[in-house]
């Protein structure tokens, strides 16, 4: 959670949307044919103005190169379930519609069904720089009906972090690179044993960690189970979803060792909605995490007029790619996501918005961004500049993991099936259901979201 440029820029008014608020949004975005409302995800963490500096610094570029047009900036600041409730909310009505709104690419189809985002083709097909994003971030803005909704602003990897200072009080290695799942959890052991007061291992878990629990927790490990060319998820030959098999068993087993065994952290802090923003911002810089499965974007907490800066980041953490099941090819594991930029079917200004898109995403500016909110570049170009490589730590291991990577199956049917793993994840955490138990009701769930739309496999 799928933030920039170094010019001092003032901090923006931090606003948490409720549901009053959004029927309050100033008359909604036609209200001023010469305003573009943009709307946009804010963190959670006060210190943390990544996305708001950047979009603060193209609002001025906007203004300046289009001389009485202005730009209101719109921020919700919520964890990543109740953000992807507002917007829909704010969605639903052209008094509450922005001009312009961040999309999740994992619920941009099921926006796209409800009827809530314009195609941008007709747009794309007029835009010389759409040439440069690669294939699959295209593909993940894409609807059911071909048509594009989206313009990616970067994608994401995932793997594992892990603390150099408590590995050497372990016994273990500053190079440690896992072959199997085992490996991961024997390291926790080790850990657990030999370094007490830290937490060992994290995997993000539970519906209150929403997406992040299946897709940094539970995805990697599913991905990892099978022979890493075929989806375990989702049929795409016969257009069905995947019952929980065995993959799916094995993965919830992974997560209640992680947690029976005390592994992890207590199930209360796990089942925090906010308990990324204490990893990024406590657990680790203050080195009471050994090892922390997540995404390539933690950095983006960590860098300068961030709050919490931590420089040295990059010579506390090691970087290790999340090894599959039992170290069959590939022998590692990634998930990418990201995130879009939409126009709302509601919105009063669409070109405008539009054009706020075309200098947003500026080979300059998308540089810029991938580099301030440590994402991975979507453009070609940006991509094969020695700067960006070379910009922070830890870019080109997460660039390279782009090779070994799957995307979800972001169909409309897919926030439901997400919620059904979180669901399955938090029933092992808690200790309230066996595997058995939790496999079970995440098929009765699969097929009361998809219209029975599952096949075993």
């Amino acid at each position: 959670m799928p933030v920039r440029p170094t010019a001092a820029v003032p901090a923006l008014v931090a606003v948490a949307l409720t549901a009053t608020a959004l029927t309050a949004c100033g008359g909604g975005s036609g209200s001023d044919p010469d305003t573009v409302k943009v709307s946009f995800k804010q963190s959670t963490d006060n210190n943390i103005k990544v996305m708001d500096t950047f979009l603060a610094d193209i609002k001025k570029q906007f203004e300046k190169a289009n001389p009485g047009k202005k730009v209101e900036l719109v921020p919700i600041k919520a964890p990543d379930s109740e953000y992807y409730t507002k917007v829909q909310q704010m969605l639903r009505s052209p008094k509450t519609a922005p001009d312009l709104v961040y999309e999740d690419t994992f619920l941009i189809n099921s926006d796209i069904t409800s009827g809530y985002l314009k195609p941008l083709d007709d747009y794309l097909a007029k835009w010389p720089d759409w040439n440069q994003f690669i294939d699959t971030a295209k593909a993940a803005a894409k609807g059911e009906d071909g048509k594009t909704y989206g313009v990616p602003d970067g994608t994401d990897t995932r793997g594992l972090w892990f603390d150099k200072a408590i590995f050497a009080k372990a016994g273990l290695p500053a190079d440690w690179q896992p072959k199997t799942w085992d490996d991961v959890l024997e390291a926790a052991r080790t850990i657990k044993e030999k370094v007490p007061g830290v937490t060992p291992l994290n995997v993000y878990t539970g519906k209150p960690v929403g997406e992040g629990a299946t897709m940094q927790g539970f995805q990697m490990l599913l991905y990892g189970t099978n022979d890493g060319n075929t989806d375990p998820l989702y049929d795409h030959a016969s257009k069905k979803w995947i019952a929980g098999g065995q993959g799916f068993k094995d993965s919830l087993q992974f997560v209640e060792t992680v947690y029976k065994e005390k592994l992890g952290p207590d199930v209360s802090d796990a089942l925090d909605p906010n308990f990324g923003t204490r990893v990024r911002g406590e657990l680790l810089p203050e080195g009471k995490l050994g090892i922390n499965l997540d995404g390539s974007w933690l950095p983006q907490d960590w860098l300068k007029g961030s709050g919490h800066e931590w420089p040295e980041w990059s010579e506390k953490l090691g970087l290790a790619a999340m090894p599959t099941q039992n170290g069959q090819a590939p022998g590692k594991v990634s998930m990418s996501g990201g995130w879009t930029w939409s126009i709302p079917d509601k919105a009063g200004n669409p070109d405008l918005a539009f054009k706020f898109i075309e200098t947003m995403q500026t080979k300059a500016n998308a540089q810029k961004w991938y580099i301030a909110n440590s994402g991975i570049a979507v453009r070609k170009d940006v991509a094969a500049d020695p700067a960006y490589i070379q910009a922070q730590p830890g870019i080109k291991f997460f660039t390279d993991l782009v090779s070994s990577t799957h995307y979800r199956p972001a169909y409309p049917a897919y926030p439901k099936v997400s919620t059904a793993i979180q669901e399955a994840m938090e029933g092992v955490t808690t200790g309230d259901m066996s595997v058995a138990e939790a496999a079970s009701g995440y098929d009765e769930a699969l097929k009361a979201a998809t219209d029975d739309q599952v096949v075993e496999k």
